[in-house]
């Protein structure tokens, strides 16, 4: 009986972590694809508004208030402050694979969608605004780069809205981390899973939308000429 216990535990022992690891796997996949559907919604709430929505509003925290997971009435300050992606308004799911949703104010906002969008381009967009250095971007650059610090945009294609999830641990990791404006641009780390520089791990995934994609998508539906 001892024997078998052992052999019951050494295959347990086993199949556990490759459980675990297709878990997350599948959660990935789930978020990956919430992240294409929320880039979407993104670029159609910029045809049909001439704009990118606001992150929510801060101030709201409480699920049941009415304008919980909208977009805020403004958004027009320099540099734009890094928010929660306003699902409601864009219809959009509002935690990823690894969220909990909130029931009550003082429950914390573990898996919920971070969003940081150029001023620029949340106020009413123009072919002036979008196609003259520093592109429609100005002060509120965004800048992404990979685990190594690496840039992985390019300057005249800044993303000009920022999306990412914090991933398994919850918590935003490297860069993300910071939510206030960093110098000259705000830096963000979109990579695969793996070690930081500073020895920390990296989990959170990260999509964005970029000025050239809001211009093609405008012109190919007669917003722009």
């Amino acid at each position: 009986m001892a024997v078998v216990l052992a052999i019951v535990a050494l295959l347990m022992g086993g199949l556990l972590p490759m459980l675990s690891g297709q878990q997350e796997r599948a959660q990935r996949n789930e978020t990956r694809q919430q992240m294409e559907e929320i880039r979407q919604a993104l670029i159609g709430f910029a045809v049909v508004n001439g704009r990118l929505p606001c992150p929510t509003d801060p101030t709201i925290t409480d699920p049941t208030h009415a304008d919980y997971g909208s977009e805020r009435a403004d958004c027009s300050a320099a540099p734009t402050e890094e928010g929660y992606l306003p699902w409601k308004t864009l219809g959009v799911s509002e935690i990823d694979a690894w969220g909990t949703k909130r029931s009550a104010a003082a429950q914390p906002w573990n898996g919920y969608w971070r969003y940081r969008v150029s001023r620029n381009f949340a106020n009413q967009l123009s072919l002036i605004t979008m196609t003259t250095s520093p592109f429609g971007v100005g002060s509120d650059a965004l800048v992404v780069q990979d685990r190594n610090g690496t840039q992985i945009t390019s300057n005249t294609e800044n993303p000009v809205a920022i999306v990412f999830s914090t991933g398994p641990d919850l918590t935003g990791n490297g860069e993300n981390a910071s939510t206030d404006f960093e110098g000259a641009g705000g830096t963000y780390v979109s990579d695969t899973p793996g070690s930081l520089p500073d020895g920390s791990i990296y989990d959170d995934m990260l999509v964005w939308v970029s000025r050239p994609q809001i211009i093609n998508r405008l012109v190919a539906t007669g917003k722009l000429p």
